[in-house]
């Protein structure tokens, strides 16, 4: 999360169009050769056609030219690297500057941004987005293909021969119950656009695998309380406004054996506040999400001397996590930490 609202990203395929002339001067020939194309396509798995946020998008052949938008995530891009398909971004505006998975924040940066002049939301804006040319174009939430801010819309890209795509539960842009299976949907889905089901299907059954030995490992423990927050980030009036409340997050902590303290403090995903209620809630453990920031196990450090009454700063409790806290491919990754934190004689 960042201090500006999330960006959608755009999925874009080139349809392609056969007319009746084409048809009407079909030889035996061409028919051999359509047949050929057709088994081709089938055997590739062309076309697909995904059903998002009420926009059918039909894609007839592997994306070439892919645009990654900000979304203040790295969910999207993490995802297209874990398939193997990062050749083919053309431009991508997601970096949280560090990840769990080794290799994976040089391999974030290493990708073409598209020298293009981001907008104040830190995204790409609708002329720019138009002169990328592109095929595919992912966001996190249908925000990044509002007018209003600015951004080119489903239907402009649709016209240029651009599909689109949204993450889930990104369609009405509240990410509060979002959960592991939602990674799991991103990366089938992804799975199915670019040919690369088989390889979405191991990790998925990977992380399911090294999910469930944690959990059964923690099973019946009592679940601490844990604080999640992004580390040094400001997204309110009150000290603390990027304190988690719902999502994915506490998904995440269930499954590692935990609870997050503060999950009815707000409806929706964040909550905003005091430091006189964060002084009053027993914290057993913390959880400090680095979103570009060099040193978040520095600011877990000075939040347990802060606050010295906590469980957790008696016990000096806490993990700094970064991609692997959030909507991707490597949730597996956080459970595990999170878990060896809070029952270190089990995991």
């Amino acid at each position: 999360m960042s201090k500006k609202r999330p960006v959608a990203i755009a999925l874009a395929g080139a349809l392609c169009l056969v007319t009746a002339a084409c048809a009407d001067s079909s030889t035996d020939t061409d028919s051999a050769a359509d047949g050929r194309a057709t088994a081709a396509a089938a055997n590739t798995g062309y076309p697909v056609t995904l059903e998002n946020c009420g926009v059918s998008e039909k894609i007839t052949k592997e994306p070439s030219r892919v645009v990654v938008m900000n979304g203040a995530s790295v969910a999207e891009v993490s995802t297209l690297l874990a398939l193997g398909v990062q050749d083919r971004i053309v431009a991508n505006q997601q970096t949280y500057g560090m990840s769990e998975v080794t290799g994976r924040a040089a391999a974030i940066k290493a990708l073409s941004t598209g020298d293009v002049k981001l907008n104040d939301a830190y995204d790409i804006p609708r002329e720019a987005m138009i002169g990328l040319r592109p095929d595919l174009v992912l966001s996190t939430t249908s925000y990044g293909f509002d007018e209003r801010n600015g951004f080119a819309t489903r239907d402009q890209l649709k016209a240029v021969g651009a599909n689109t795509y949204v993450s889930p539960q990104g369609c009405d842009q509240d990410t509060s119950k979002m959960t592991i299976a939602d990674s799991y949907t991103l990366l089938r889905d992804m799975g199915k656009v670019f040919d690369k089901s088989d390889e979405a299907e191991k990790i998925i059954a990977a992380s399911e695998k090294n999910i469930a030995e944690v959990a059964a490992k923690v099973k019946g423990e009592k679940q601490p309380k844990v604080m999640v927050l992004f580390s040094n980030m400001a997204m309110g009036g009150n000290d603390f406004s990027s304190v988690v409340a719902k999502g994915i997050y506490n998904d995440i902590l269930a499954k590692a054996g935990g609870s997050n303290a503060f999950e009815n403090a707000s409806k929706s995903s964040f909550a905003d506040l005091s430091k006189e209620k964060v002084a009053a809630t027993d914290v057993d453990a913390l959880v400090v999400i680095g979103y570009n920031d060099p040193n978040p196990a520095a600011y877990a450090k000075k939040l347990l001397k802060e606050f010295p009454q906590w469980p957790a700063a008696k016990n000096n409790t806490y993990v700094a996590l970064s991609d692997s806290m959030y909507l991707g491919p490597s949730n597996d990754l956080a459970v595990e930490k999170i878990a060896k934190a809070l029952h270190p004689d089990k995991v």
